[in-house]
């Protein structure tokens, strides 16, 4: 990927001229990293480019050509520029850990004598709350969803399958879209999922998921399948792999339906975290089954629960 597929104006050189050569080559040769060493996804590939074209960008306005030109002023130079321009903190974050990254990449390969990013302090995003359903809520959202089902169409037996299985397994709305039926091990009650970087997870689902995913795939997938189908659990109305946009418009379709809080699937996901600790899971399992690389990503349910547990005395102890 050039800097012109990076951004569709890409910023000249301080002349008005094209980037060196060398910096365009440098940042193709980083694509190719990330998309086939890394297996990241399209939009993470896109994300990271995106920040370090402007790293590089940055670069060239100091009066530098080539990456030995870059240390730990320049890069700082390039967040304090980011700060001035307004970006929040969590941009800044995601800017500082793409450049670390890039830096140990590049040091790594030789293209670079030492590691500046090695020095850069990631600023702190503010942690927001993820929103979440309460288990009122949450049965609500699937009965509607049931009730939906009830015509026995193919479509309502899809979604309805849809719903449980997020819900149940707290899996990303990508991981549900890129399900084979290979995938699902319908004895056990457990699906096989590859999260980010590819990693391989099992993540077991309940009783009635494993209802609405038996009849789906029984009853329903034969008649919306087509001879382009190939292994994908869910289909679109089509007969293709159903996609990412039509799970989110389905999940906020089904939410509206009985007046919840609106979520995205990822809120699916915070409240199916939310729930399992609030039922006793540890946090250890909830990480596993999440496929979080960090517990202190997980942490933040422990928050949500806490907040639930305040509100709730305030309202019915005496001496609150």
């Amino acid at each position: 990927m050039t800097p012109g597929e990076v951004s569709a104006n890409p910023s000249p050189t301080p002349d008005g001229t094209a980037w060196p050569e060398g910096l365009t080559v440098l940042l193709t040769d980083y694509e190719r990293h990330l998309t086939a060493e890394r297996d990241l996804s399209k939009h993470s590939v896109r994300a990271y480019l995106g920040d370090i074209a402007d790293l590089l960008d940055h670069l060239i306005r100091l009066g530098h050509n080539d990456l030995s030109g870059l240390d730990i002023r320049g890069l700082r130079s390039w967040l304090a520029k980011q700060q001035s321009l307004g970006k929040s903190r969590s941009t800044m974050s995601r800017r500082a850990t793409a450049a670390r990254v890039f830096t140990a990449w590049a040091n790594r390969t030789g293209r670079i004598a030492t590691d500046p990013g090695a020095l850069l302090a990631s600023p702190r995003p503010h942690k927001s709350l993820p929103g979440v359903l309460n288990l009122t809520d949450t049965r609500a959202v699937l009965d509607a969803a049931a009730v939906a089902a009830d015509d026995g169409s193919p479509v309502g037996l899809r979604d309805l399958a849809i719903m449980e299985l997020l819900y149940a397994t707290g899996i990303r709305v990508g991981e549900l879209c890129a399900l084979d039926i290979d995938d699902i091990d319908t004895s056990r009650r457990v699906v096989r999922v590859f999260g980010k970087g590819r990693k391989e997870r099992s993540v077991p689902y309940g009783v009635p998921a494993a209802k609405a995913l038996d009849r789906w795939l029984a009853e329903a997938r034969p008649q919306l399948a087509r001879s382009g189908s190939g292994p994908a659990v869910f289909l679109g109305a089509r007969g293709g792999r159903i996609d990412q946009r039509a799970v989110r418009r389905l999940v906020h379709e089904r939410i509206a339906v009985v007046e919840a809080p609106d979520l995205s699937p990822h809120g699916l996901r915070h409240t199916a975290a939310t729930h399992l600790l609030e039922g006793g899971a540890d946090l250890r399992s909830v990480q596993e089954l999440l496929g979080h690389a960090s517990l202190a990503t997980t942490q933040i349910y422990t928050h949500v629960s806490t907040d639930r547990l305040r509100k709730a005395y305030e309202q019915a102890h005496p001496r609150a």
